[in-house]
């Protein structure tokens, strides 16, 4: 860690802050402190997250600003709760994403890859990552984040790749990759297999065409309907159910196949459906999953009718070169006019499209690289049924994972690209063995030649993402790193990948650490539009997170998008919640600026809460408490919206509104102890607030820190604050809640008979009973400085003045004769409609304590809590009737 020491603080603060002056200052501290390096406390328990890694195909979104703030908000905290806290940071390479970026880029250029070769294509490639790589870095550093830059990985960097390839050959020697010609998603236009998770389906309008197919012997025909009609160029036999009386008789024969004229099979299946459509179905076994096992269970032959684009092939006849949608409108028109075309219905219909390039997604029979993924989760099944698994945070996502992992199909993870992890399998191009190793192989083990070509293909992105938590600790080594900071503590991450990433990170733990990879999984929402609608390019909608920082401020972005989120639920991004957040931060300013004027020549060691304390600091101090308490308990339940909540009800009323209002006495008045004393609790209680509020606002916490009296380089190492029974001072809560009460009511009685602040007014307090006389008598220098008062009375036995506009509080009742400027008529409508409120109150919670459900399942303490409401509500509903009757009477 970084010797820089720090200057005794100044008191001098400009008049507004500047967060842009201040991020990039206290950023390049930071970075030159080395405070965000782990292992600097090797006697301290790890704490450690791997940061999600964002793609090297362009910008970061306002949802990764929402997805890392909360995991710095979790590291910050835990770093000052003296943890050795790890935030490793890396990026993904995201294989389709940015060869499609790429590629994209040489179109412009009047370019393709295959005019540059692999090599020279890959080479571009790097170039695109390291740009985009370096702009990420520089997002993160706008944003404040706290990562450890130390350990940067990279899913393409040598060490993931050696991981990447131990795992692959070590599932294929278990036999759980194999290689096999099956029907997989196609992307025509990015020419690659998808993996099942890898297709949106979307609602389209299309059609459904009832084709006729004539037998060979004349006697009759067998309608099939299909919404591909281009597909029937693949047609290799007809089937139906073999239990279907209508076609018991035609099984075994032969239809000659409508346009192409082929001869095909009726066969029978089970997999038929007899009530569905016309109970017989045109099997396409190169075309369709359902047709391929109908075709493996009776050999049929597998005829392929379109190229990897999408382009009908050789084996389509005349139709040969067309796109496929065309295709399908030239075989329509070719049916109708050759009179097998029986009808057309227009059909709704779910249409895979691809998720990276949008393209329809067309079943395809290839060869390709697949995990057999039933044994995998089986284990991950056992793991999280005993117990010992991950925890959903919300635990609902459990019931998901735990479905889709119960149903897992087979992973196909080979892509036809060139950027990627290049699949570690050798090709003999005598014999056409395969060999798959973890170095190159140059001879081969069959029949001895060295015509070895290394397979084309390379690895779906998520086979290295789904090793992240531990192959960027060093995994397969036996690392330091991996022995201390795996398995990680949480991963943050949105609802939206649970499939394509979460499980399969569980999958590969378990199987090769033999570990859960991660206790928690906290999942959060997507960021949508003030209109809840899903940020896109074509909608405009879209936030750049860098545009909200240049415009108010990382901490304003960071305060509103983590306090707004709930778990697992999506948040509308509010310019406006912007704008509050900024304001909350002035506050804080505004606040600061106040308190170090009066601390001038004041030092940490100064500070001494052992004197005697007035009401408002021994209050404040327990609601420090209270407020350090709960912030500490909601942040370990991830629950950011309440600790926002918390944080900003604290400092805006508690500390800003009342507490410094009240520090104005002692501050400003004669008795050097009171003084000194309120001296220490405004240092003390600031310099933790900031620390509590530090990992949302890191930038303007470290601004005003730095000028307060503290111990220490930073406040990013400054201890967490903690919960300390000494400051529990009940009484003096009860004390000021009477004292705010009053204070309140004379505030809005002011306001709603238009007497401003400046204005001096009569104020008479009765109190109910003598111990709260006692509390007003101790404090009525506090009654008299914010009330503005001419004269102030306290007296139990107070006569109830005429004319007067009151107040009821619990423990008083207040009353402000404002004569000539008071509207009786005005005054008995107020107190009127007082009463109505009072009585409903009364009501509901009479109703409340009737009810023999809550009675029996309520807590002791609840009911207590309701009876005590009922008694305060009956009492205020009493006076103010009282003083109904006495107005109206008057």
């Amino acid at each position: 860690m970084s010797e820089t020491k720090v200057n005794q603080p100044s008191i001098e603060m400009p008049t507004t802050y500047d967060p842009k002056a201040a991020e990039q200052k206290w950023y390049d501290y930071w970075m030159k402190g080395e405070y965000f390096k782990a292992g600097q406390r090797p006697d301290a328990e790890p704490y450690t997250i791997v940061i999600p890694p964002p793609n090297v195909t362009g910008m970061l979104h306002i949802g990764h600003a929402l997805d890392f703030t909360l995991q710095d908000i979790l590291i910050r905290t835990k770093r000052m709760q003296g943890y050795d806290a790890l935030w490793l940071p890396g990026s993904d390479h995201a294989g389709i994403a940015t060869q499609t970026k790429v590629e994209q880029k040489l179109r412009e250029e009047g370019q393709s890859r295959y005019d540059l070769g692999r090599e020279a294509f890959l080479e571009k490639v790097w170039e695109w990552k390291e740009l985009y790589a370096n702009t990420i870095r520089e997002q993160w550093a706008k944003m404040g984040f706290s990562l450890d830059y130390s350990r940067e990985r990279f899913t393409l960097d040598e060490g993931l790749s050696n991981a990447v390839r131990e795992v692959f050959v070590s599932l294929y020697e278990k036999g759980l990759i194999y290689r096999g010609k099956y029907i997989i998603n196609w992307d025509p236009a990015a020419r690659t297999a998808l993996s099942d998770i890898e297709v949106e389906y979307k609602e389209v309008q299309g059609n459904l065409y009832h084709l006729s197919y004539p037998l060979k012997d004349g006697s009759g025909s067998i309608i099939v309907a299909t919404t591909r009609p281009e597909t029937m160029l693949g047609d290799t036999a007809v089937a139906v159910h073999p239990e279907d009386e209508r076609y018991k008789h035609m099984i075994g024969k032969t239809l000659i196949l409508p346009i192409i004229g082929r001869e095909i099979p009726v066969i029978a299946d089970e997999y038929v459906e007899k009530e569905f459509g016309s109970g017989a179905v045109k099997i396409t076994p190169a075309h369709d999953p359902n047709d391929f096992e109908v075709g493996q269970r009776h050999q049929l032959p597998q005829i392929l009718v379109m190229d990897e684009s999408g382009t009908m092939n050789e084996n389509a006849g005349k139709y040969q070169g067309m796109d496929r949608f065309d295709c399908r409108k030239q075989i329509v028109a070719d049916m109708k006019e050759a009179g097998v075309l029986v009808k057309i219905e227009e059909h709704v219909h779910q249409v895979g499209h691809s998720e990276r390039s949008g393209a329809v997604v067309e079943p395809y029979l290839s060869t390709q690289w697949f995990v057999n993924m039933k044994p995998l989760a089986q284990r991950a099944i056992e793991v999280q049924k005993s117990g010992q698994g991950v925890r959903f945070v919300p635990d609902r996502f459990e019931k998901i994972y735990m479905n889709w992992i119960e149903n897992v199909r087979d992973w196909c993870i080979s892509r036809q690209l060139w950027w990627g992890h290049r699949i570690p399998a050798w090709h003999c191009r005598d014999c056409g063995e395969v060999h798959v190793a973890r170095e190159e192989i140059t001879q081969c083990s069959q029949c001895g030649g060295t015509k070895l070509q290394q397979d084309e293909d390379v690895l779906d992105t998520w086979f290295s993402s789904a090793l992240w938590p531990f192959s960027t600790l060093g995994w397969p080594e036996k690392t330091a790193d991996l022995e201390r900071y795996y398995p990680t503590n949480v991963l943050v991450t949105g609802y939206d990948i649970i499939y394509f990433w979460v499980a399969r990170m569980i999958f590969s733990a378990l199987e090769f650490t033999d570990r859960i990879p991660f206790k928690d999984v906290l999942m959060h929402g997507l960021v949508r539009d003030a209109e809840g609608r899903k940020m896109s390019k074509s909608l405009g909608n879209g936030v750049d997170p860098l545009e909200v920082v240049e415009k108010y401020g990382a901490d304003a972005m960071r305060f509103m998008i983590s306090t707004g989120s709930t778990p697992g639920h999506d948040l509308r991004f509010r310019w406006e919640r912007v704008e509050q957040a900024r304001n909350f931060a002035n506050k804080i300013w505004n606040a600061s600026r106040f308190a170090l004027m009066n601390l001038e020549g004041f030092r940490a060691e100064d500070v001494d809460l052992s004197g005697s304390l007035g009401t408002a600091d021994r209050w404040i101090l327990h609601r420090l408490n209270e407020t350090a308490r709960d912030v500490t308990r909601a942040i370990d339940h991830y629950d950011f919206g309440e600790t926002g909540r918390l944080l900003y009800n604290f400092i805006w009323d508690d500390l800003c509104d009342w507490y410094i209002e009240f520090s104005k006495l002692s501050l400003y008045g004669q008795d050097p102890e009171a003084k000194k004393n309120t001296q220490s609790v405004l240092a003390y209680v600031l310099d933790r607030t900031l620390r509590l509020l530090h990992p949302f606002m890191p930038f303007i916490t470290e601004e005003i820190w730095q000028h307060l009296p503290h111990e220490g380089e930073t406040i990013t190492l400054a201890p967490w604050p903690k919960e300390q029974q000494t400051f529990e001072a009940p009484e003096a809560v009860k004390e000021m809640e009477l004292l705010m009460g009053i204070i309140r009511s004379v505030r809005n009685i002011r306001a709603e008979v238009n007497v401003p602040m400046s204005k001096k007014v009569e104020l008479l307090i009765k109190p109910v009973h003598s111990e709260a006389k006692a509390i007003l008598d101790r404090n009525e220098e506090y009654l008299r400085r914010f009330s503005n008062t001419s004269l102030l009375v306290i007296d139990t036995d107070l006569a109830n003045p005429d004319k007067a506009m009151t107040a009821l509080v619990t423990g008083a009742e207040i009353y402000l004769p404002l004569a000539g400027l008071i509207d009786l008529s005005q005054e008995i409508a107020r107190l009127e409609k007082e009463l109505q409120t009072l009585h409903a109150e009364v009501n509901r919670v009479e109703k409340k304590l009737a009810n023999e459900g809550f009675i029996a399942k309520a807590p002791a303490k609840v009911i207590e809590e309701e009876k005590a409401k009922l008694a305060d509500y009956s009492d205020k509903r009493d006076k103010v009737i009282a003083r109904l009757n006495e107005l109206k009477s008057s």
